[in-house]
């Protein structure tokens, strides 16, 4: 799995004008193809005026699916550059449509790669990125006595605290850097005289 990777940090619209051709990029984040999809099918509904909706989407950490669209535009020209543009960015589960509403001016196939990889810099650039980070998911188990010190050293040290049940101990679910693991757990050790319990799971991916 990659350590992280770059994703949209809200979904929105940014338009563009080249030639009297309006350009408007579409992104949002997308956690599996089927939302991305379903993205790409919401837009084109609301521009089925366009003279285009043209799309690319990229899914997985690794980008293992990747996805473009030229949507009547000469083979090339708008869904490639687009997927090439979230690429280069390093933009993953993210899907990005180009609405383009023709304005009388042809741009030919440069000026049309130009047009459709730009549109989405922009977006990119205006809407803003975040990365996120693959944490080790975690559950450490402390009586209520010590809860209160576990908890603060969590958050002032800047780990997430997932949630937090309150039983008959106090059960707190964190995410982890990798690299970290050995070293809380000789802290928690230390900081709960030997009494908390730690236990590792699975793997997710949280805001870095």
């Amino acid at each position: 799995m990659q350590d992280e990777y770059r994703t949209v940090a809200r979904p929105g619209v940014h338009e563009t004008e080249i030639n009297r051709s309006r350009f408007l990029c579409a992104l949002a984040p997308a956690a599996t193809e089927e939302e991305a999809q379903a993205f790409v099918a919401a837009v084109r509904k609301e521009h089925a005026d366009a003279t285009h909706n043209c799309w690319a989407y990229v899914i997985g950490a690794d980008a293992s699916v990747q996805k473009a669209s030229d949507d009547g535009e000469p083979g090339g020209t708008a869904g490639v550059p687009m997927l090439q543009m979230l690429l280069r960015r390093d933009m993953r589960y993210v899907v990005a449509v180009v609405t383009r509403y023709y304005g009388g001016v042809k741009l030919g196939a440069g000026g049309l790669i130009r047009a459709y990889g730009g549109a989405v810099g922009e977006a990119l650039d205006t809407l803003g990125t975040l990365t996120r980070r693959r944490f080790r998911l975690a559950t450490v188990t402390v009586d209520h006595q010590r809860a209160g010190k576990v908890q603060n050293n969590l958050r002032s040290t800047g780990r997430e605290v997932r949630d937090v049940h309150y039983g008959e101990a106090v059960t707190i679910e964190i995410g982890l850097p990798e690299a970290d693991v050995d070293a809380f757990r000789v802290w928690l050790a230390d900081a709960t005289a030997g009494t908390a319990r730690f236990e590792t799971g699975g793997e997710a991916y949280g805001d870095a």
